[in-house]
């Protein structure tokens, strides 16, 4: 055998080799969307996709997922809300024309993030690199991102799954630190009788929200929520989004302590998945809603990095 042959034969080991080995985690992008992909796993929403989950529609019930937005909304601090209300003159002027018309304005100092909101691509990444391996230098403005903004999306209309983890473990509220995995997803899907597909939206219900209520101090000092094993069993399955009932959608404290919000960059940046937090699921839960329309129609705030959302399911 010449020398040449060997080196061949050497040269095809080690391809082989190479490509037995998983990606390490840094390997992230070019997206599976395309190298010029902006907007992540949208591209797995289709008409088909809505139609299928049209047909999920039998009585005709609308659930609002949304909380109420204002002063005591779920919020990471320093994040706050603030609303003026104007009027046209000082409220005891002369009305405006012969009908004697008189109005009311509204002015809102606030973050996006409070509430039930959706994060996008441009939120978290990892070391100043984002989705698709946009670097912050070159799409974040102090007026806005120029590139994976809110604004940019499309309506999210698809089919919406319900799991609800809560009753699943036999809990009404599961405790901060529980975290929801692939192990346990798998389970409650099966429980649920449901199949996550591509193009999907899930949701988890874990009774935290009532926390909200009763004790907001506790409510965000930590949370149970999804893991970064569940992030990545989801993300390999195509949904698009994927929220909670609670303020930062992951487990809180991280499973490893050493890191901070790891699912976040996981979904957003490695994955194009966007995350819905602090949803409303417990009307769904309590109906015993597992599958429906989901429809949202994101605010278009041109730049922004989040947004307050009420979406709502129909079943």
């Amino acid at each position: 055998m010449t020398t040449g042959h060997i080196q061949t034969r050497l040269l095809l080991a080690v391809v082989s080799l190479l490509a037995a080995v998983p990606l390490s985690a840094e390997d992230w992008y070019p997206s599976r969307y395309g190298a010029d992909d902006t907007l992540g796993a949208i591209n797995n929403l289709s008409a088909e996709k809505i139609k299928q989950a049209a047909r999920l529609v039998k009585s005709g019930k609308a659930y609002p997922l949304g909380v109420e937005t204002g002063p005591t909304s779920p919020a990471y601090p320093p994040r706050s809300y603030s609303m003026t209300i104007l009027q046209l003159d000082d409220g005891m002027g002369t009305p405006l024309g012969s009908n004697k018309a008189t109005g009311n304005d509204d002015l809102m100092n606030m973050w996006m993030g409070i509430g039930s909101q959706i994060d996008g691509l441009g939120h978290m990444g990892v070391n100043h690199v984002y989705y698709n391996g946009n670097k912050a230098s070159d799409f974040v403005t102090p007026k806005g991102l120029t590139k994976l903004s809110i604004d940019k999306l499309p309506p999210i209309v698809s089919r919406g799954i319900l799991l609800n983890m809560a009753a699943h473990l036999g809990q009404d509220i599961l405790p901060e630190g529980t975290a929801i995995n692939s192990r346990q997803i798998k389970a409650a899907a099966a429980a649920a009788g449901v199949s996550i597909e591509s193009g999907d939206v899930v949701l988890l219900h874990t009774g935290w929200l009532n926390v909200m209520e009763s004790d907001p101090q506790r409510f965000m000092a930590g949370q149970p929520g999804l893991g970064l094993d569940g992030a990545r069993y989801l993300a390999g399955l195509g949904i698009v989004a994927v929220g909670a009932d609670n303020w930062a959608l992951e487990v809180l404290p991280a499973e490893d302590p050493a890191q901070a919000f790891p699912v976040h960059p996981e979904l957003l940046a490695k994955n194009g998945v966007y995350i819905l937090e602090n949803m409303d699921t417990r009307a769904l839960a309590a109906d015993g809603v597992s599958e429906f329309l989901f429809v949202l129609g994101q605010p278009r705030f041109v730049g922004a990095v989040q947004a307050v959302i009420n979406p709502v399911a129909i079943h």
